[in-house]
Formats: structure tokens, C-alpha cells, sequence
């Protein structure tokens, strides 16, 4: 399992400005919305590609093309605020949803809605979700989707903790994790220090 962190200081711009507790659901959304796309774009590096035989004006040629479907798919409720990127950039996309909530007294994730596409053993396979912080959601998403026959899957997210991190790669060896940043620890409430709050709460204005 590899760990990739987003590099880049338009990355590190984005996250002031999304742990900042003035910023506006609005401009929440925007922020998202640019963070996630960089995360799109890291995810998706490693896409197989084939070649396929176009006709220019000018002549013909050989072109690369995806080989495999792509899906993405978001767990509940936060996690829909990283799609679009997704759904912008790749047309052909399919999304399947996980809908799983944390108790928070346990911090144990309990499923309570899921909806995935037929063909996610022959498809690269993107789980999605804003937080890791214990890795209970994530893990438990991965289970799911792993049930229903994915084997090339990738976990994005963009604050995460040291210990999500170490769960998720106990639990999922085989999963290559993309965050944007790793953050200092959880506190005893199981929230992520320094993090920005309830991340879905800042995204929905709830």
C-alpha cells in the first residue's frame, strides 16, 4: 500500500482556507470542490490506458483511451462534496454510494444505505471521503465494495490522522491511500487535530 500526500502549494493554500472556522458554507463548497480536483488528478495517474486506432483531418493514427471503467464511490453524506470533480473530468464515470454514520459515543460506523454499480471487478474503483480520521468508516466501506467484487480500489480523502491511516492500511494493505494532508492526531472525541470541525456539518451549513 502506498501513502501519497498532496504536494503542491495551491493544495496548501486550500486547506488554510478550509480549516478556517469563518469560511462560509459557500466558499466551503468551492474549496472542496478545487482540493478534490487535485486529488482527482493524483488518484487517477496510474489509469491503464489502450491503444485505440482515430482518424485525424489529416490521417490516421493510434491514440490511448482508458481500458477499465472508472467509478467513484462517495461515503455518505460528506463524501458527495468530493464527486463532482470527478463527474467534471471523466465523463464515462460511474458512482455507487456507501451511506455510513459514526456513532459518537463509539466511534463505530454503521451502515445504512449502499448502492454500487454491477461491474466492479473489472473497473478501477475510487472510495471517497473527506475524513479519515479512525478509519472505521473507511475500512468499512472498503469491506463493502470488496464484497461486491472490486480488486483495483483507491481511498482519497483530505484530512486525515496518523492513526486512520495505520488502521486503514492494517485493515486494506492492498489499497493505496491519497490525502491532502496528514494531520497531528485525534483527540479523545476521536476528531482530527488540527482538522477544521464536522466536515460535512461546514459543507451542508447543518
Amino acid at each position: 500500500m502506498a501513502l501519497t500526500i498532496l504536494n503542491h502549494p495551491l493544495a496548501t493554500h486550500i486547506m488554510t482556507h478550509l480549516r478556517d472556522k469563518t469560511t462560509k458554507p459557500a466558499t466551503f463548497r468551492t474549496l472542496t470542490y478545487q482540493i478534490s480536483l487535485l486529488l482527482t488528478l493524483e488518484a487517477t495517474k496510474s489509469l491503464q490506458l489502450a491503444p485505440k486506432e482515430i482518424s485525424t483531418p489529416l490521417e490516421n493514427c493510434t491514440g490511448n483511451v482508458f481500458s477499465r471503467p472508472l467509478v467513484i464511490i462517495p461515503i455518505l453524506r460528506a463524501g458527495l462534496g468530493m464527486a463532482q470533480p470527478y463527474l467534471d473530468t471523466f465523463p464515462d464515470v460511474s458512482v455507487g454510494y456507501v451511506g455510513l454514520e459514526r456513532d459518537h459515543v463509539t466511534a463505530q460506523a454503521h451502515t445504512y444505505y449502499c448502492k454500487l454499480p454491477p461491474h466492479l471487478n473489472h473497473s478501477d474503483v475510487i472510495v471517497i471521503d473527506p475524513m479519515l480520521a479512525t478509519g472505521g468508516s473507511a475500512i468499512e466501506a472498503l469491506k463493502i465494495v470488496k464484497a461486491q467484487g472490486a480488486k483495483s480500489i483507491k481511498f482519497t480523502c483530505i484530512v486525515s490522522s496518523p492513526e486512520g491511516i495505520a488502521a486503514l492500511q492494517k485493515a486494506h494493505p492492498d489499497v493505496d491511500i491519497f490525502t491532502a494532508s496528514v494531520d497531528r492526531e485525534l483527540n479523545k472525541s476521536k476528531y482530527i487535530l488540527p482538522g477544521l470541525g464536522d466536515f460535512g456539518d461546514r459543507l451542508f451549513g447543518t
